[in-house]
């Protein structure tokens, strides 16, 4: 796709995430979903397990009266979902792999064509990703997007891994085979 058949040009899309985040850091806080993932376990071991719970350091952070109840981080992890699918569908004539059965065709060519094998991958990925993100202390909404607006150094640094290793791991992962 051109950029001249976009539907919205990525500049004004980049100003408009960018204004978006600031009301959303006004009247809310800064955006991150990962943490979400911990709360929900939190408030689950607490329910079930209490003492359990307390005994973990980082579990008896969360998930008790916590500000960050299921809610307001909730509601972004659930419209991340749906805005996926809803542009998914509207755009779904203007993707590149439309014509080929969903399949983008580096992958095919590097993997094969199987739906399950992909979806399996991409599951996988989500989870190592997620973990990783709890590592940081921050998934790459928090860091990257939350934490670069707000100048701090920490997401600096993560940014630059995360390009690193998404390179090296497109590198070796689409490097030419036979």
């Amino acid at each position: 796709m051109k950029e001249n058949d976009a539907i919205i040009s990525w500049k004004i899309a980049g100003v408009a995430l960018g204004l978006l985040l600031t009301l959303a850091t006004f009247l809310v806080k800064p955006l991150g979903v990962s943490t979400q993932f911990v709360v929900t376990d939190a408030i689950a071991v607490h329910a079930v397990a209490p003492a359990a719970a307390e005994s973990n350091t980082y579990l008896a952070k969360y998930g008790v009266k916590d500000e960050w109840s299921i809610g307001y981080g909730w509601m972004l992890v659930a419209g991340m979902f749906a805005g996926g699918l809803i542009t998914s569908r509207l755009l779904r004539a203007k993707q590149p792999e439309a014509d080929k059965g969903s399949m983008p065709p580096m992958w095919a060519a590097v993997f094969g064509g199987s739906r399950k094998k992909r979806f399996v991958s991409a599951f996988f990925g989500g989870v190592l990703l997620l973990f990783g993100a709890r590592l940081a202390g921050g998934c790459t909404s928090g860091h990257m997007i939350s934490g670069m607006s707000q100048l701090a150094l920490s997401s600096f640094v993560f940014g630059v891994f995360t390009f690193g290793a998404a390179i090296l791991a497109a590198h070796i992962l689409y490097r030419k085979r036979g």
